[in-house]
C-alpha cells in the first residue's frame, strides 16, 4: 500500500444522524440512532436503535437536538465519535 492509498482509506469516515438524549456529562453527549432493518423471516421492517457517546467540545448541544456525528479516533473508553454539526433544534414554546 502506497502513502496515497493510505490517505484515501483514512479520509473516509462514517457519518450518522441521531438525536441527543442526554447532555449531563462534561464535553459528552449521548446520541440515539434509529434505523429500520428488515426482519430476516417476516420481511417486516423493525426499528433498531443504538446509543452512542460523542464528544461535544463546547457543551453546546441540548436534549432533543438532531445532530450529525462523525467517526474519530478514541477520545476515551467509550467515545469514538464527535459531533460534527447541528441539523435541527426543536422549537421551545
Amino acid at each position: 500500500m502506497t502513502a496515497k492509498e493510505s490517505i484515501d482509506i483514512r479520509g473516509i469516515r462514517k457519518r450518522k444522524i441521531g438525536v441527543v438524549i442526554s447532555d449531563k456529562m462534561d464535553k459528552t453527549v449521548v446520541i440515539r440512532i434509529e434505523r429500520l432493518v428488515p426482519h430476516p423471516v417476516y420481511k417486516k421492517y423493525v426499528k433498531r436503535r443504538n446509543n452512542i457517546k460523542a464528544h461535544d467540545e463546547k457543551n453546546e448541544y441540548q436534549i432533543g437536538d438532531r445532530v450529525e456525528i462523525v467517526e474519530t479516533r478514541p477520545t476515551s473508553k467509550d467515545k469514538r465519535w464527535r459531533v460534527n454539526k447541528l441539523i435541527d433544534r426543536p422549537v421551545v414554546r
